[in-house]
């Protein structure tokens, strides 16, 4: 196994300045104001989801009634809403700033 011999800088080489990369400037916030937008937009289609899907009150609790709880409303289209609001939340964290 071979060594390398260490050899010393001169002073002058030691005291030479060394060049550094401009910095970039670092963004402030880590989303841009397009992300929060569609944050915002997909937030709203799932609190309507959520709302679409949440029961309806009976006037009369001993009575089961089939047509409010099976209703195509809370069924088939409250679910829908809430997936794609989480397609458009996942958009908007995904989607790179400009």
């Amino acid at each position: 196994m071979k060594t390398q011999p260490i050899t010393k800088a001169t002073p002058a080489a030691q005291k030479a300045p060394v060049a550094q990369a401009p910095a970039k400037p670092q963004p402030d916030f880590l989303f841009g104001k397009e992300n929060y937008k569609w944050m915002i937009i997909g937030a709203v289609i799932l609190a309507l989801g959520f709302f679409l899907m949440a029961g309806g009150k009976s006037p009369d609790p001993n009575v089961f009634n089939d047509n409010v709880i099976y209703s195509p409303v809370r069924i088939t289209v409250a679910p829908i809403l809430i997936i794609a609001g989480f397609v458009v939340e996942i958009f908007a964290i995904m989607k790179k700033p400009k």
